[in-house]
């Protein structure tokens, strides 16, 4: 008992844990998972490779069973599982995993679709041609040996490769606190760089640059943006965008994406699973079918577009949804001297030639002591030709071998090693012609020892050797590069991802939004009763609604004076019955605040676009402001002060403008003022404005406002509560103002008599005959009318009846002007409207019940 507890050593379980895990973590580390920078292969690829090269399973040789090739590794040089070795070495069989394949492998070696290979007593491999290059002169004493695991066997450190397989193949491992992920490249660019570098070590990462381009993957695709790939050859890590080839083909009128690249590393298989599970689930339309038509001549996908989707949208959907689009994050972890190092690109070619540098002196040093041990035999064998009696008479007069030796040294100051050659010579080599032939080789190694001689004392004669090596492989494997770089190429925008379809955006007292394709809206006759577009709740009405295309620009201002931003692409899409998603949901708005304003901004980056464009805000209580359009281009997400208001005051319109037009209020009790928007000086995002129109009373408020050219050809249109509408000519035939122009500041003229019967102005808009008027009511009922039925009138009457409300005791909430529709059928959908860039459209909402979304659409040139 006493002895066994002497044998019982009691250590500390923490430090015994630290000393564990670092021998764990450098075992993991060293002879496991990372590559060394010379060779650039992991010790189970090096293994598989020295052993086939043992098994002489060479490429000019028939191959044998992969499980022969297994056993051998796995015997002699690779204690671990048959499974992981047999993966290792079929990985170097893929086409699609290797830039360059290193073994040929026959049989079922699986394939991109992730199949699994057949098992290994079915398929058989051999070394490939390329792989033969990496273990040349691996017998000349190029790198130092070790002792295999049970040191019965002598297995390299590291290969004498003469190709920059690191480089050429990349690699990729998981360690203990560090991976490594490095990528492919063109064998022919690696080399043209590894040129260059040796004909100028002073050259620089850039100058590298010009001759290797970028990573080339197996799988070919393209390499979208140049930024990742300048990172990670100037630092060794990058992230490198990657995208498969994809091409749009027109068959039998329908499109189709053509799939025939992927990025590397993406399974086929599940690619495909994963666009049809997005169609599926709605979250990519536009595709009718999907089919995989690969064959032997190469992959083909083909997704069927559908005949009303746009194909080049549905691509760029792919690109951002599936992995059609990856990215190939470079890491450049490699054991230098056993130390893991991050390594740039220069780093990676500098540690290869010095690593054929060392291959090439260790080389020469084994040829130099071959061809003089070899000299030094025939410089005997020659003297012994030319005394070739005394030398015979000498040997028949020893009694044993030992003595003739001996006596040939004693008489012609031979060495042992040459004394014992001439000794064992054949009688065959005493002849002329041999003996000529030993001169003739004695010559020839004279001159080979010469030139080895050459290269070992001067620096520059080895550097040629390396370079007329490189320059044998490029000859005997050159290729063309696979993946093709675009180099000015961005990250994918949003609006990639839609179609500029033209939109109506509908908003609800309540806060709802939406956006409705403009195709689902009819056109029907003046006093028709309309269709149900909006499905409220019964306390709920549509407030506003605004025509805008999906990549236009949506600056949402609230009765509280604050601008939101966002696209009309980020809107929530809905059907025309339905009910949309709660604003508040999309934007930062205070509880206690609602939008009563949208400008549509075709531009928010160019500069001068931004200050030559104003914004005109109207109140309720006749307050007007001007400021530069730049004030407003950098919203955030809790929104920005658009103007400062008074108490009682809300915002009702904001405009945009060029700063030449002509303004038009209106209020509730139906009069108007005009004056030009010179006489309104610009102010800076925060002022409160300056007084546009005086109002008659505390009730009265404005209700809207109309921005147009001083000698414009429209029309003004006015609206009232209970459906009464009319034109009325801004300026007459002779061009005379009908509504004369004033300073602001008064309380203009009237536009509209106002009665029991109209009840209160709630619209006025500029329109002309090729426009259509959309009103809606509390109650969610749509009527489209020709703007061109309605009559033009004095600028004082009352109007005609627009829409009958009396069957409904139903009160307008909303119009609309959008641009006509030619075609007579009153039940035909509507064309796709086509948005003017230079309009800038707004919607002008008045306190109260009522209010008035009314999106002007003007035709002269805004932008």
């Amino acid at each position: 008992m006493v002895e066994k507890e002497d044998r019982i050593i009691k250590i500390n379980i923490e430090d015994e844990m630290k000393s564990a895990y670092i021998d764990y973590s450098m075992s993991v580390i060293v002879s496991r998972a990372l590559p060394d920078v010379r060779d650039g292969f992991k010790p189970v690829h090096r293994r598989i490779l020295f052993g086939m090269h043992e098994l002489n399973n060479a490429s000019d040789k028939p191959h044998k069973k992969s499980a022969r090739i297994v056993g051998e590794v796995l015997g002699k040089y690779h204690p671990h599982g048959d499974s992981s070795v047999y993966h290792a070495m079929v990985r170097l069989a893929q086409h699609w995993s290797l830039r360059y394949m290193l073994v040929d492998g026959q049989g079922n070696m699986g394939s991109v679709d992730g199949d699994s290979p057949a098992a290994m007593r079915y398929t058989e491999a051999r070394l490939n041609k390329l792989s033969e290059e990496m273990l040349r002169d691996i017998e000349k004493d190029t790198v130092d040996f070790q002792l295999n695991f049970d040191d019965t066997l002598r297995e390299p450190t590291v290969l004498p490769t003469r190709i920059p397989n690191l480089l050429m193949n990349g690699a990729s491992g998981i360690a203990v606190g560090m991976a490594t992920n490095m990528a492919p490249h063109n064998l022919s660019e690696v080399i043209d760089g590894i040129i260059a570098y040796i004909e100028n070590r002073d050259i620089d990462i850039s100058g590298l640059m010009e001759y290797i381009k970028a990573p080339d993957f197996p799988t070919g695709g393209y390499i979208y943006g140049y930024k990742g790939v300048e990172e990670a050859f100037h630092t060794g890590r990058g992230r490198i965008v990657m995208r498969g080839r994809a091409e749009i083909e027109t068959t039998r009128n329908q499109d189709q994406i053509i799939i025939s690249e992927i990025p590397y590393l993406v399974n086929k298989a599940d690619l495909i699973k994963n666009i049809a599970n997005l169609v599926v689930e709605k979250r990519i339309d536009g595709i009718s079918n999907i089919n995989d038509e690969s064959d032997r001549n190469g992959m083909r996908i083909v997704v069927d577009v559908k005949r009303d989707a746009n194909a080049n949208v549905v691509l760029n959907k792919l690109y951002r949804a599936t992995a059609l689009q990856s990215s190939f994050s470079i890491n450049n972890i490699a054991l230098v001297n056993g130390r893991p190092q991050m390594l740039n690109l220069k780093d990676l070619i500098t540690h290869f030639v010095d690593h054929r540098h060392e291959v090439v002196v260790r080389r020469t040093k084994f040829e130099l002591k071959k061809a003089e041990d070899r000299a030094h035999i025939l410089e005997g064998l020659i003297i012994a030709s030319d005394n070739i009696d005394e030398v015979i008479a000498i040997i028949r007069g020893s009694k044993t071998p030992p003595e003739a030796i001996q006596a040939l040294i004693d008489r012609f100051g031979l060495t042992d090693i040459q004394s014992r050659a001439i000794v064992e010579m054949r009688l065959r080599q005493l002849t002329g012609l041999e003996q000529d032939k030993l001169r003739g080789e004695f010559d020839e190694l004279q001159k080979l020892i010469n030139n080895l001689n050459e290269i070992l004392v001067s620096e520059e004669s080895r550097l040629q050797v390396i370079k007329d090596e490189l320059s044998e492989v490029i000859t005997k494997f050159r290729d063309e590069r696979r993946s093709e770089i675009i180099y000015s190429s961005e990250e994918l925008n949003p609006e990639d991802f839609y179609s500029d379809d033209d939109m109506v955006i509908t908003i609800s007292h309540l806060g709802y939004i939406k956006r409705t394709p403009l195709t689902e809206f009819r056109t029907q006759n003046r006093g028709g009763v309309g269709a149900r577009g909006t499905e409220t709740r019964d306390e709920d009405f549509v407030e506003f609604m605004y025509p805008a295309s999906m990549h236009n620009y949506m600056l949402f201002f609230t009765q509280k004076g604050k601008v939101f931003w966002l696209r009309v692409y980020e809107l929530p899409e809905g059907s025309k019955n339905s009910k949309g998603r709660a604003i508040q949901n999309l934007l930062n708005i205070d509880s206690d605040d609602t939008v009563t304003a949208f400008v549509r901004v075709k531009e928010l980056e160019e500069l001068e676009y931004l200050n030559s464009h104003y914004l005109i805000f109207s109140t309720k209580r006749g307050i007007v402001k001007k400021t530069l359009l730049e004030a407003y281009s950098r919203p955030r997400q809790n929104g920005v002060i658009a103007i400062t208001l008074k108490d009682d005051d809300e915002v009702i319109s904001v405009r945009m403008t060029n700063g030449k037009k002509d303004i038009l209020l209106a209020n509730r009790n139906g009069r108007a003022i005009r004056f030009n928007e010179t006489n309104v000086r610009p102010m800076g995002r925060t002022a409160t404005g300056v007084i546009g129109m005086r109002l008659d009373s505390p009730d009265d408020e404005v209700v809207g406002m109309i921005c147009m050219d001083a000698d414009s050809k429209e029309t003004i249109l006015v609206v009232s509560e209970k459906g009464y509408g009319k034109r009325t000519r801004l300026n007459d035939e002779d061009g005379e103002p009908v509504y004369r122009i004033t300073n602001r500041g008064g309380k203009g003229v009237r536009t509209l008599n106002v009665t029991d019967k109209t009840g209160k102005l709630v619209s006025i808009k500029s329109v002309t005959d090729d426009d259509d008027l959309m009103i809606i009511n509390k109650s969610g009922i749509t009527i489209r009318l020709n703007i061109s039925d309605i009559r033009t009138m004095g600028r004082a009457t009352q109007g005609v009846r627009l829409i009958n409300l009396d069957k409904r005791n139903d009160e307008i909430a909303s119009v609309c002007k959008v641009n006509s529709q030619e075609d007579d059928d009153s039940e035909s959908l509507i064309e796709d409207l086509k948005l003017d860039d230079s309009s800038e459209p707004e919607i002008e909402s008045e306190n109260g019940e009522i209010s008035d979304s009314a999106p002007e659409i003007e035709n002269e040139s805004e932008d």
